[in-house]
């Protein structure tokens, strides 16, 4: 059953969903706006691809089903708060007639509808997500390698698979780019990357060697050391905003920037 979404709004968007009878939607907790009366809401640790449910007494395979089904849920719920996402679910069902149901990213900027084939996954940063059908499976993947690590932003990604609608929202404006457009590769600042299919192969990488230009792009260009690097053939999609250029706006507006002239690398991260 094919999502019926509108996205609307400007300088910051929100998904507007209408629900058939019976079909559910899910949504990071936090990222919900309103909902029709006859729109029920419950709050699962688990996510689509566990099924939905918690373990249930009596329920299939008896005492193993459930301790597996415990263990399914803990490794979920771990996986999670390694990667600072919520630890938590909420699904919306609508019963028994169309009802209408609204969600929203946490900062200004653009969301958008990605459609799931079955054929493709789809990788997304920390927090991007804001809902989909029941039929998206959601989880954490871990990319970039030692790189990744010290690059900060981008090493822990969130997935989707399966098939149906995912909504995911970012800071600014987004733009869709296609790396085999540009030569096969693309380096971009690691706050930048919203989203990417499957195919795309991500990294981090340091910026130059430790040459006089390099280090003076690193200190003083506010890019620190690090650059994403997006390879391949397939859709990408950046956003202008990133979180610690926002916070370090906020920050120097309050008068408590301590980042001085050199920017990037010797910057004060929020948080």
């Amino acid at each position: 059953m094919t999502l019926q979404q509108e996205i609307v709004g400007n300088a910051m968007q929100m998904a507007v969903v209408t629900l058939q009878p019976g079909q559910t939607v899910y949504c990071e907790a936090g990222k919900f706006l309103f909902k029709t009366t006859n729109v029920t809401m419950e709050t699962r640790l688990t996510g689509p691809s566990n099924g939905g449910d918690e373990p249930q007494a009596g329920g299939s395979g008896g005492m193993g089903g459930m301790l597996r089904q415990a263990m399914g849920t803990a490794m979920q719920v771990g996986q999670r708060v390694l990667a600072g996402e919520s630890i938590a679910f909420q699904y919306v069902t609508s019963q028994g007639a169309e009802g209408t149901v609204g969600f929203a990213g946490v900062l200004p900027g653009e969301m958008r509808a990605l459609e799931l084939d079955g054929t493709r996954a789809w990788f997304a940063e920390k927090d991007a997500f804001v809902a989909a059908e029941s039929t998206v499976d959601f989880g954490i993947a871990f990319q970039g390698g030692r790189t990744g690590m010290k690059g900060g932003e981008g090493f822990v990604l969130e997935k989707f698979t399966g098939r149906g609608t995912v909504i995911i929202a970012g800071a600014g404006n987004f733009i869709d780019l296609d790396p085999a457009d540009f030569g096969g590769r693309i380096e971009v600042d690691t706050g930048c990357v919203v989203a990417f299919e499957e195919g795309i192969q991500y990294g981090v990488q340091r910026v130059g060697g430790l040459n006089r230009q390099d280090l003076m792009n690193a200190v003083f260009g506010g890019e620190g050391l690090s650059l994403a690097t997006l390879e391949g053939n397939g859709r990408v999609i950046l956003q202008s905003l990133t979180i610690e250029s926002l916070a370090n706006a906020l920050k120097k507006a309050q008068g408590g920037d301590k980042q001085g002239p050199t920017g990037g690398l010797f910057s004060t991260h929020a948080g």
